[in-house]
């Protein structure tokens, strides 16, 4: 509204508009005093964050087909992910090359 809108209203449309004022300011207020005390409940470790999607969880992965076997137990095999096994690391260890156990 402009000021000589303001001015050419009486005073009982005043109160009105005042109370209307009041009422609008109070739900906003009320609604921001929510949505900071949810945020400091968050903070303070009350209440799980909110997740963003129900899919946050880890995607699936293709199985990764192994590199390395061991010679003296075919059963061993590592796919050259992660740290690398006990048997391969005492192979290397005594000489040998990774490449030589290479599928």
């Amino acid at each position: 509204m402009k000021q000589n809108e303001l001015e050419q209203l009486s005073g009982d449309e005043l109160w009105a508009l005042r109370v209307k004022i009041d009422e609008a300011l109070a739900t906003k207020l009320a609604a921001e005093k929510n949505v900071l005390e949810r945020r400091l409940r968050q903070l303070n470790g009350e209440i799980e964050p909110e997740r963003r999607s129900q899919a946050s969880e880890r995607r699936p992965y293709p199985a990764v087909l192994p590199k390395f076997r061991n010679p003296d137990d075919p059963s061993q095999t590592w796919a050259g992910r992660g740290k690398q096994p006990r048997w391969l690391k005492a192979l290397i260890k005594s000489g040998n090359r990774i490449d030589q156990f290479r599928i």
